[in-house]
């Protein structure tokens, strides 16, 4: 019987040992009955779900409680995002593993997501067998992401770096605010981020983010952030 090709990419780390006891898992999801598929999905492989969040605050209270091996999380939700979610969890139990579950293949959601802290990115019609065996090579230290993703990333990447070996270097035209703002941006944070990191508001943040497009010749947070990197400017 043929099977399919597998969907799912592994990065393996050399040194990492498997876990020798059962992986708790924190599931994040605001659909009910993804969550409840997921947890049955999960217990039927001998992994213990711990607790069920549905919104990114949940997530985050969650996981600082239970302190699980591996959390998975969709990117839209409700009150906190996903990524807002697990930057925090990163921020505070770097030792957490976290797994984005999602529907988006798109590739700046992927980036964003891996800038803040996500140890593997999949879809939400990965096969059931290989989310399994993610979450569990997520546990153990490797990263996982799915192939139309890292297909995704790939394109935009080319298509970002050539974007910034068109343009013309314009570095030297930002203003020091500029500069902090185009390097908080490639290290993945939010306007409303910047904006607690400079005491600024939301609208001067945005205000800024214009300005260095304008100034780069770029379209995008992750044109900026390529850009930023390719000049040494962060």
């Amino acid at each position: 019987m043929h099977r399919p090709a597998p969907r799912v990419l592994v990065v393996y780390f050399p040194h990492v040992k498997a876990s020798g006891h059962a992986l708790r898992v924190v599931l994040a999801d605001d659909h009910h009955f993804f969550r409840e598929g997921l947890h049955g999905m999960l217990a039927a492989d001998g992994m213990v779900v711990v607790g069920e969040a549905s919104d990114g605050a949940g997530a985050i209270e969650l996981t600082r409680e239970l302190v699980p091996d591996v959390v998975v999380v969709d990117l839209n939700m409700p009150q906190v995002s996903g990524v807002d979610a697990l930057r925090q969890i990163a921020m505070s139990s770097p030792d957490i593993h976290v797994l984005v579950l999602t529907v988006s293949a798109d590739a700046a959601d992927a980036l964003q997501a891996l800038a803040a802290g996500a140890c593997g990115y999949l879809l939400k019609d990965t096969r059931a067998d290989e989310l399994v065996g993610a979450i569990r090579l997520a546990a153990g230290g490797h990263a996982v992401i799915s192939r139309e993703v890292a297909r995704a990333l790939v394109a935009r990447v080319r298509t970002d770096a050539h974007a910034a070996e068109q343009g013309n270097d314009d570095a030297l035209a930002l203003t020091a605010r500029e500069l902090e703002v185009i390097r908080l941006i490639a290290d993945g944070a939010d306007n409303a981020a910047i904006g607690r990191e400079l005491s600024i508001s939301r609208h001067t943040v945005k205000q800024y983010v214009t300005n260095i497009f304008e100034k780069l010749g770029v379209q995008s947070r992750v044109q900026a952030a390529v850009y930023a990197v390719r000049k040494g400017l962060v």
